[in-house]
């Protein structure tokens, strides 16, 4: 049976012009692998919500799960809520249980839950919370859409609590090989080593440091055993190449 797929919608302007650097599709992706779903695709749009509302819709039915990452915070460029609850075709307001958890989080720290600040408990209808130990606001999983702050540590946070409610496959296994030659010297034995094992996914990958130009080799699969045995041809083709 083949893993569940996924795709991730970044959003945010801060993203587009380069004044920050995403650091969540990594963690996603290194999180998603391990707990067997497959991350096929990543888009990044900005603070428009016609923009949001189409790349949600297109994702959400093109993969088994959506995750969203930015725009779920308290000033007037936080517009994700409002596009995925069009995009899904459900109302949006208020809710009770996400007002509650941000009234407490603010009367612990000694300051008022202002009008901007509740804006952080606008949840589409039929939506379940998804947990914010870090800053308390939470996310959403709505249907098959699961919604999440941009600053990593609360993304971090969530997908952690997060991850163990969806049903996942068997993790992907990796090993690689450094061979210190260049990718047009070793295309043919990787072409035919992939042919010869369909089971694998092998993927090469060109560097140069310190003035030696080479190709670092990936075996991927969710079969141990062969990736351990086309490592071994690898090792046998390229004698030289090393962990």
């Amino acid at each position: 049976m083949e893993n569940p797929t996924a795709a991730m919608l970044v959003i945010g302007d801060e993203i587009l012009s380069g004044r920050t650097r995403d650091a969540n599709m990594h963690h996603l992706a290194r999180a998603l692998t391990d707990h067997g779903i497959r991350l096929c695709e990543v888009r990044i749009v900005a603070d428009v919500h016609a923009h949001i509302v189409e790349a949600v819709r297109a994702l959400s039915d093109g993969y088994d799960h959506l995750f969203t990452s930015g725009g779920i915070g308290p000033t007037h460029d936080d517009i994700t809520a409002e596009a995925v609850a069009e995009a899904m075709g459900a109302e949006i307001g208020i809710r009770d249980d996400a007002r509650a958890l941000l009234q407490a989080h603010y009367d612990r720290q000694g300051q008022v839950l202002n009008e901007a600040r509740l804006r952080m408990a606008r949840i589409p209808a039929g939506a379940s919370l998804i947990d914010n130990p870090v800053s308390a606001a939470p996310g959403f999983s709505l249907r098959n859409v699961h919604v999440m702050a941009g600053v990593p540590t609360i993304f971090e946070a969530m997908l952690a609590g997060l991850l163990p409610t969806l049903t996942g496959g068997a993790p992907v296994l990796s090993q690689s090989l450094r061979i210190e030659r260049g990718e047009g010297d070793i295309a043919a034995s990787l072409g035919a080593l992939a042919a010869a094992h369909p089971e694998v996914s092998i993927g090469s990958y060109p560097f140069q440091r310190d003035g030696v130009h080479g190709s670092n080799v990936v075996v991927r699969s969710q079969d141990g055993a062969a990736v351990d045995r086309v490592i071994g041809e690898l090792s046998s083709l390229f004698p030289e190449a090393g962990r």
